[in-house]
């Protein structure tokens, strides 16, 4: 599986690779898939009560991921998937905001799910993305 390239930043990617035996990415060629990101802080694994800063945080860790792929960060992104346990009108203002400040100049495709829960304890959004590295 040598085209296979697997990436796990450190802090929370790293204890996630040891102890649920994921990646936080993988790039095959010019493509960077992300497994899903939660508003966790990468160092302490705290999440926010607060639905717009665990949003907002989960955009920084899906950007930390890119990166650490060999990506330039969100300006490559072109399909986003989110899950989300409680979509509301202050959720979808938070992303909308996010999606803003991210991606200013493109707008990638999106697929948002309802879910009735998440693998991690205290997360509600979880946000996974597809992005294509310009060379």
């Amino acid at each position: 599986m040598s085209h296979l390239k697997y990436f796990s930043y450190p802090g929370w990617g790293e204890r996630a690779n040891e102890s649920s035996h994921m990646s936080q990415a993988v790039r095959v060629g010019d493509f960077i898939t992300i497994s899903g990101q939660g508003g966790w802080n990468c160092d302490s694994g705290e999440i926010s009560d607060d639905i717009t800063t665990e949003i907002e945080q989960a955009f920084d860790n899906v950007n930390v991921a890119l990166k650490d792929a060999g990506g330039k960060g969100w300006c490559e992104v072109f399909r986003i998937n989110l899950y989300m346990m409680n979509i509301t009108e202050e959720s979808m203002a938070g992303l909308k905001r996010a999606m803003e400040k991210w991606m200013p100049d493109h707008k990638p495709v999106l697929t948002g799910v309802g879910v009735p829960a998440l693998a991690a304890p205290g997360m509600t959004c979880e946000v996974e993305v597809w992005a294509h590295v310009q060379q």
